[in-house]
């Protein structure tokens, strides 16, 4: 391909990925109350956190952002395809037939992400927002800032995730080797440490060791993913 077709190919698979996450969006719409009442919304209840809409019409644009944002999860495995299939050329002939693994893990990883957010990081996040601060000031918080929070720590556990994915990607580039992962577990343990107390509020160490414990498999499965790809190579 010249490069000219890439540039055709890639403006196809970013339309292919924009109708998949409308497509999404139109059914995150249909179940939208269902989707803010039944679980955006469930991790504040258990929090005791009262939340309030400041803005006029401020729900029914916060219902088109979350229903954008459900369109854009509903469509990952699209949007992972779309994207593996743009560097398929880049891959050998029988590193292509994988494609449809890649972009399977690829996805799971990603809800995986998602799920763990849910029930394990929100739940710390919003109980430490909750109940900081002194009993004469009430925490009500704005809806939009609820959602932010919400959006920001799922889509970020999310990307997290994906870093046995991305180790499999930095490998295939030559980027990347088990040795040198290796040569740095320790200074990346470290790094998960404090990556895990400053996205767990508070002074919980269980609540550290909670987040960091799946950081540290996620790096050692990466370590694993490496080196099966370097024997491919070799």
């Amino acid at each position: 391909m010249t490069f000219l077709e890439h540039l055709e190919d890639m403006r196809w698979r970013v339309i292919y990925s924009l109708l998949g996450i409308v497509a999404g969006a139109i059914i995150a719409w249909i179940f939208i109350d269902v989707l803010v009442d039944q679980i955006l919304l469930v991790p504040a209840s258990k929090a005791d956190i009262k939340l309030q809409n400041l803005k006029p019409f401020g729900q029914l644009f916060l219902y088109f952002q979350i229903a954008l944002i459900g369109g854009f999860i509903l469509s990952i495995p699209n949007i992972f395809f779309q994207l593996w299939k743009f560097i398929s050329p880049a891959m050998k002939s029988h590193e292509k037939k994988y494609i449809s693994l890649i972009v399977f893990f690829s996805s799971l990883c990603f809800l995986t992400g998602v799920v763990f957010a849910y029930f394990v990081m929100l739940p710390l996040t919003l109980k430490f927002a909750g109940q900081f601060g002194s009993a004469q000031i009430v925490n009500n918080f704005a809806i939009d800032e609820y959602f932010s929070i919400i959006i920001s720590v799922m889509l970020g556990a999310a990307l997290v995730f994906e870093l046995p994915m991305l180790s499999f990607l930095l490998s295939k580039l030559g980027i990347l080797n088990p040795q040198i992962m290796r040569k740095f577990r320790r200074h990346s343990i470290i790094t998960i440490l404090i990556f895990a107390a400053i996205l767990t509020p508070g002074t919980d160490p269980v609540a550290q060791v909670l987040l960091a414990i799946p950081l540290v498999i996620l790096y050692e499965i990466s370590i694993f993913v490496s080196k099966i790809f370097q024997r491919k190579i070799d």
